[in-house]
């Protein structure tokens, strides 16, 4: 791809592209970032983390626009006012529960106020859930967990690395997020540039205008991207910005 698009809205995962392997923003990102806006282009962060431990690099960012959550079962404000969310229902997470205890994988849970790290809460009723993650390094266990969930037609199915499977509510991913932000910016898909390296991106990188995959994205993402960038550790984000949006 060598033709310049009209760039007006850059979406960003967090986890192994915006950030570095010591969990920070790169000098040279964010300085990518603030020419960005100097532009005129408006840059929005699309992760699979909650909001209580994505909002922080919203703000350290300057950020003043809008951070999609939880794989897109969220939407916010930068400034803290929640504008989207998209439930998972609690007969689901007790069957993904049944899968954790019988397939003894570890597991993570996300409510809209709490997460839970290796742990399973007794009265999962009293909480509205957004996500539940499997992560195991065994991979003939995680075949057969993909093999089960695939036969539910109510689960969405992701990654944020290739030990994981993560689970949102059917239809609940970034790009949808991505376009329902894009309606209340008026701005099109087509003038979306999307950034990521897992599975859980491969949808907005499809259906931005300009995919981007980073150097250390799984091969899949990398198959979906118009274009790769360098990895996370090597200011990957900076770079794309600094080729692209002109």
């Amino acid at each position: 791809m060598k033709q310049k698009k009209d760039i007006r809205l850059i979406a960003l995962d967090m986890d192994g592209t915006l950030l570095n392997s010591n969990d920070k923003i790169p000098k040279e990102n964010r300085e990518a970032i603030h020419c960005a806006h100097e532009k005129g282009v408006k840059v929005i962060l699309s992760t699979g983390r909650h909001y209580h431990t994505s909002h922080k690099f919203a703000d350290e960012l300057g950020l003043s626009s809008y951070l999609i959550t939880g794989n897109g079962s969220e939407i916010w404000t930068t400034s803290g006012e929640l504008i989207d969310r998209q439930l998972l229902d609690v007969a689901l997470v007790e069957q993904l529960v049944g899968l954790h205890k019988k397939h003894q994988t570890w597991a993570w849970m996300a409510s809209t106020d709490k997460i839970w790290r290796g742990e399973i809460p007794d009265n999962l009723e009293d909480y509205e859930w957004l996500k539940f993650g499997f992560d195991t390094n065994d991979e003939e266990t995680k075949q057969l967990l993909m093999d089960e969930l695939s036969r539910n037609e109510q689960f969405e199915l992701s990654n944020s690395s290739t030990t994981n499977i993560e689970v949102n509510a059917l239809g609940i991913n970034k790009a949808v997020a991505i376009k329902k932000v894009c309606e209340r910016m008026d701005i099109r898909m087509d003038q979306v540039m999307a950034v990521g390296d897992s599975l859980n991106d491969i949808k907005m990188i499809k259906e931005a205008g300009l995919g981007i995959a980073m150097g250390n994205a799984q091969e899949e993402v990398k198959k979906s991207a118009d274009w790769v960038t360098s990895s996370n550790d090597d200011c990957g984000v900076a770079y794309a910005i600094n080729h692209w949006v002109k």
